[in-house]
């Protein structure tokens, strides 16, 4: 990216949405990009991208430089299909691979390398294209768009987060127990908020917003609204 491309970036508004898994951010982005045409980042699925390709070629989770050069190199193509995001790694679709639970927890132990954030900061700084971008993920607003005009932090309860994460991996027709969900859930949200580098920790400046007992359409409703009230957007 040049200098005059850098600098033009900077004027593109972004929202940034942190929060845990579950929270509901991808839904809630996703929706929100279609609605205003803006683009839409999902960082978790570059740093899942990351681990799968890892577990694919037998890279130990540990191996911090090996997982660096992954990241740098990932072959990743996204695009949308019926109203939905579809991933593509060297090829081949892996909407789904990248959404089981063994390579969401292998995410977050890789999210907590440094030079795997390193390697993946630049690669998200660039989806910042006009007329706006939705960024979901767990530093949007603390690391990665510092200068968003809008933050939120969204959140929900551990049991809310996982009987939702429950009903979609039987959507998808995999199978998981709720318990054994929980307990998971759990464990990544102790490890993503005690790790050194960028915990889960919300923006100062951002919105905290609970989602548990709060539908999908009121919560894009609540975050379109700010955005009006920011003078980010028109559309309501």
């Amino acid at each position: 990216m040049t200098a005059q491309t850098a600098s033009s970036a900077v004027t593109v508004p972004v929202l940034a949405i942190d929060g845990p898994g579950g929270a509901g951010k991808g839904t809630i982005s996703r929706l929100i990009a279609q609605r205003l045409g803006w683009h839409l980042l999902d960082s978790g699925s570059l740093y899942r991208l990351t681990a799968l390709a890892a577990l694919r070629k037998g890279v130990p989770l540990d191996d911090e430089s090996r997982l660096a050069d992954i990241a740098l190199q990932l072959d990743v193509v996204f695009r949308a299909d019926h109203g939905k995001t579809v991933i593509e790694l060297e090829g081949a679709v892996v909407t789904n691979d990248i959404r089981t639970e063994q390579v969401g927890d292998s995410a977050s132990r890789v999210a907590a390398l440094p030079a795997v954030r390193t390697a993946l900061l630049q690669r998200q700084r660039d989806f910042r294209q006009a007329p706006g971008l939705v960024a979901d993920g767990r530093d949007m607003g603390t690391v990665v768009f510092t200068d968003a005009p809008l933050k939120i932090f969204l959140t929900a309860s551990a049991e809310e987060r996982a009987r939702r994460r429950h009903l979609q991996l039987r959507e998808a027709g995999m199978d998981a127990s709720l318990s054994s969900l929980l307990k998971e859930i759990q464990a990544r949200d102790a490890r993503d908020m005690q790790r050194s580098v960028a915990p889960l920790v919300p923006a100062d400046d951002a919105v905290e917003l609970d989602t548990t007992s709060l539908s999908i359409p009121e919560v894009v409703e609540q975050l379109t609204q700010l955005l009006v009230q920011k003078g980010l957007t028109e559309v309501c």
